[in-house]
């Protein structure tokens, strides 16, 4: 009798502990994709370059070289060492404000798709537990939103709250919200049909207790890859308004507003356009990859 009862409490503790080869398995199934292993290591890359800029960048991002505008990269006619990608209009060195603009362009992303995700994950919860006009009243406000094109809500929001980083920062995260609240209602509300719920409502949680505690610990999955395609929607939405002048107001090294500043030197000045445009489809895809690949890892049957 004795061996018989413990039995089922061994196999509960065994179940609660983590499985020592998740991680493994998570891994090789994200390694056999290799375009989420590129977009990884461009992603680290960028990482490690934005945290080290100080160290990195050659010059100041600001700092003018009056003797040295437009000067083309080092490896066209009249280019120099000094400069590997050359100068802008104004003399600043374009690898610096690229490397200065990767760092930014994280912070924007992260600032975002915090914002995004904490509101959307609360609103998301609050309408599969209430239901009823709870429920209708919020996605019926996430529809509204998405009704708009994303890109001329986000300019009409900035355009009520002035141009500035800052406010385009909360234009985009308002932008891509819904997306993360009807993301996380549909999670909740399939949660909600299993029994494991049912049996933590009959032992007294309160709801707080299982909206936090029992349900969206097993939504994080979907929460996760849509947080990093987030990131690329984030930083491609505040490149959009720093071109349209309404994101960050230079001489702040913002990719969107460098694109804005070298328009007019697009024939005779290549490199003052490319180089910005290319960091930003770079970064854009670098997360779009991982966050494929990630989507492919966590889904079993998408691993299968």
């Amino acid at each position: 009798m004795s061996s018989t009862a413990s039995a089922p409490v061994q196999a509960t503790g065994a179940a609660a502990r983590p499985m020592p080869g998740t991680l493994r398995l998570f891994w090789r199934s994200f390694a056999e994709n290799r375009g989420a292993v590129l977009g990884l290591s461009i992603t680290l890359v960028l990482i490690v370059v934005a945290l080290l800029a100080d160290v990195v960048a050659p010059h100041s991002p600001i700092e003018q070289f009056r003797d040295n505008f437009l000067t083309p990269p080092v490896w066209a006619q009249g280019g120099t060492a000094r400069f590997l990608l050359g100068t802008d209009d104004v003399g600043r060195d374009i690898l610096s404000r690229l490397i200065f603009g990767a760092r930014l362009s994280l912070l924007i992303g992260i600032a975002v798709v915090a914002l995004s995700l904490a509101v959307g994950t609360v609103l998301g919860l609050l309408a599969a537990f209430a239901g009823g006009f709870v429920d209708v009243a919020i996605m019926r406000m996430m529809d509204i939103v998405l009704v708009f094109p994303s890109l001329l809500l986000a300019i009409v929001i900035v355009a009520i709250l002035g141009p500035g980083l800052f406010n385009a920062m909360i234009a985009v995260a308002i932008v891509t919200l819904p997306s993360y609240t009807r993301l996380t209602r549909a999670a909740a509300l399939s949660e909600l049909a299993r029994d494991y719920v049912t049996a933590t409502r009959c032992a007294g949680a309160g709801p707080l207790r299982l909206m936090f505690n029992t349900v969206l610990p097993n939504c994080v999955a979907p929460l996760i890859v849509q947080a990093t395609l987030g990131f690329a929607t984030a930083i491609l939405d505040a490149a959009a308004l720093g071109f349209l002048g309404l994101g960050a107001q230079p001489p702040t090294p913002e990719w969107g507003t460098m694109l804005a500043g070298a328009l007019q030197f697009y024939q005779r000045a290549w490199w003052v356009l490319a180089f910005p445009g290319l960091a930003i489809l770079l970064t854009v895809l670098a997360f779009n990859l991982f966050g494929d690949g990630l989507r492919d890892a966590l889904d079993p049957k998408l691993r299968r």
